[in-house]
């Protein structure tokens, strides 16, 4: 891997009350197909011990496919419905995942 080529998505995920259980019984299957695509070299989306609703997110792919084949396949799947419209803080950098 090189890891100039390397993408990083890092940031939080902040779900309101009402849909904090839906968030919580989907996000165990998005994780377990994101670590399964190819290039992802890690996912990690956890929720914050002491404040409810917010998810501290990130992810690492080997290079820009594999990250965009990543945001194809979540914007097709159930995790995008349960979440569609939740506020995200993201940055995204490239280079030493």
């Amino acid at each position: 891997m090189d890891k100039q080529q390397a993408v990083r998505l890092k940031g939080i995920l902040t779900v309101p009350a009402d849909r904090l259980e839906a968030v919580r019984a989907a996000l165990p299957e998005h994780i377990r197909l994101s670590r399964a695509e190819p290039g992802c070299i890690f996912f990690d989306v956890v929720e914050v011990a002491d404040n409810d609703g917010i998810f501290n997110v990130s992810e690492g792919f080997v290079d820009q496919a594999a990250f965009d084949a990543h945001q194809r396949r979540t914007r097709a799947s159930d995790w995008w419905r349960v979440t569609d419209g939740i506020p995200r803080t993201y940055t995204i950098t490239k280079g030493r995942a």
